[in-house]
């Protein structure tokens, strides 16, 4: 059975509704959404949002207007679990799981460190944290995927320009290893394992200087998958035409 998993970090669900995200969803199709940075409660989900053919289910941050992640199933889970476990990550709602009989799906919006040191800081315990989070997914035995914004671009051909980038947060040697390792770890990058050797493919887009339309990006959004997850994908790509936020849907077909 193909069931088509999306990734996509909206960049507010209101502001994404209000540029045609209905639109999307009867377009592209997915049967599963993992949804990022809300930036609104459950309650703030424009009703016609919540009245397409899904299950939803929210983790919003405490903090109003802020990050915030969901997931939107045309098949209900057996179980929905939110957060990894740590206090301040949960607090900004960031982690959420859909266990299904027959795998597990997590959406993920990682924390950015573009505003100061302090996030950068954070961003770095997070990445530490993180792995424990992972490897209670390899404790339910199942294929599993972790989908969503881990604000990491990977290796060069990740980012339009890697040269200046250098020491920008998103591509710092450090969060770079990090991926590298997380990889090690027997983690694969389904997208990068369906286009090995393309480049110029982006997830993301500054607003600023007609970026999207130069297509100078970089490529923060993932599916990462077990192995057992990973060999069952068929087909993955980065939906590019639509304008609903500065990121794309990336979306990735399974044969499950």
């Amino acid at each position: 059975m193909a069931i088509k998993i999306s990734s996509y970090n909206l960049n507010g669900i209101r502001a994404a509704d209000r540029k045609g995200l209905q639109n999307w969803f009867e377009t592209s199709k997915p049967d599963i959404v993992c949804f990022q940075e809300l930036k609104a409660t459950e309650e703030q989900v424009p009703e016609e949002i919540k009245s397409l053919p899904y299950h939803s289910y929210y983790h919003s941050a405490e903090k109003k207007g802020y990050s915030g992640v969901a997931i939107f199933t045309k098949e209900k889970p057996i179980n929905v679990q939110n957060g990894m476990g740590v206090d301040w990550v949960d607090a900004e709602g960031r982690v959420i799981m859909a266990e299904y009989a027959s795998f597990v799906v997590v959406s993920l919006y990682a924390p950015s460190g573009t505003t100061g040191d302090i996030r950068q800081d954070m961003k770095f315990k997070w990445m530490d944290a993180f792995p424990a989070y992972v490897d209670t997914l390899r404790e339910i035995g199942k294929p599993f995927v972790i989908c969503g914004d881990y604000n990491i671009a990977h290796t060069e051909i990740d980012i339009h320009n890697p040269k200046a980038n250098k020491k920008t947060s998103g591509f710092l040697p450090e969060e770079r290893e990090w991926v590298s390792k997380f990889l090690e770890s027997g983690m694969h990058d389904v997208f990068r394992e369906q286009h090995p050797d393309t480049v110029d493919l982006y997830s993301w887009w500054s607003y600023r200087a007609a970026s999207k339309s130069k297509n100078k990006g970089w490529r923060i959004d993932y599916h990462m998958a077990n192995p057992e997850m990973a060999k069952k994908a068929i087909s993955a790509e980065i939906e590019m035409d639509w304008d609903l936020s500065d990121h794309a849907a990336v979306s990735v077909t399974y044969d499950l």
